[in-house]
């Protein structure tokens, strides 16, 4: 049994608070993209925001996360069916999926044997999309001090996997030859506490306040609200989407 790394089972109802809502456009280009539309399987579902955006395009919508806590805080339409599963080892039948989106999560994975499992249940033709972001981008004001945050503040406490991240998936192993597909990018409209919110949710921050046993987050907060301003005002955080995608032969 591959071992699961579990960095965010006791951050599942800030993660399902926090993080970032993906954009409508990523799922209706993946549905043009997908061999059918009966079933797909959103693999390591968090709380659920990418399964809820693959519903309206899909009979069935397949959700499964290897943390108990982040099933239990997940939620979504009625046609997702949220499960306890790990990448590697899904329980759905053979050739059972049209497409398999991973969010944020691949490299966590025991990638050979997750492959294996999506060769499994993919159907011939099947679509497998491996989707990643990283850092926040504000204005020129924020984001130096916000790139400090994540490289130096808590750049040492961020686990080995997240290497990946940060190179945009570009060195992460793919099994498939890849296929056109349209540039992603996500946003949102949020107050200075809710950006810091998110960014309490990163593995890395939480790390480093066990670790150091201080919370980096207001001194954080203090050097960002001059430059915010009033810290009830909404500003638009963005990301780039970068995503590999291939189709099973």
């Amino acid at each position: 049994m591959t071992e699961f790394k579990d960095h965010f089972s006791a951050l599942a109802r800030d993660y399902a608070l926090y993080r970032p809502r993906y954009p409508a456009s990523l799922f209706a280009s993946l549905a043009g993209v997908a061999s059918g539309h009966e079933r797909a399987w959103d693999c390591a579902t968090g709380n659920g925001q990418a399964a809820a955006g693959l519903a309206p395009w899909f009979r069935e919508v397949v959700a499964t996360d290897a943390s108990t806590a982040q099933i239990a805080a997940a939620e979504g339409p009625g046609n997702v069916r949220f499960a306890v599963a790990p990448a590697e080892a899904s329980g759905l039948p053979d050739a059972a999926v049209d497409l398999l989106l991973v969010a944020q999560a691949a490299h966590w994975f025991d990638l050979p044997a997750f492959y294996a499992e999506a060769g499994r249940v993919l159907r011939p033709g099947g679509v497998l999309a491996l989707l990643t972001y990283s850092g926040v981008r504000i204005n020129a004001g924020l984001d130096p001090l916000l790139r400090e945050f994540h490289e130096v503040t808590v750049g040492p406490y961020w686990p080995p996997e997240r290497a990946h991240v940060e190179k945009d998936y570009r060195e992460l192993p793919f099994p498939w030859p890849e296929i056109p597909f349209p540039a992603q990018a996500m946003s949102a409209e949020w107050t200075l506490d809710q950006l810091l919110g998110y960014l309490g949710t990163w593995s890395a921050t939480r790390a480093c306040r066990e670790q150091t046993g201080v919370d980096p987050l207001p001194a954080l907060r203090a050097r960002l609200l001059p430059r915010w301003g009033d810290p009830g005002r909404s500003l638009t955080v963005r990301w780039p989407l970068p995503i590999r995608i291939g189709r099973r032969p």
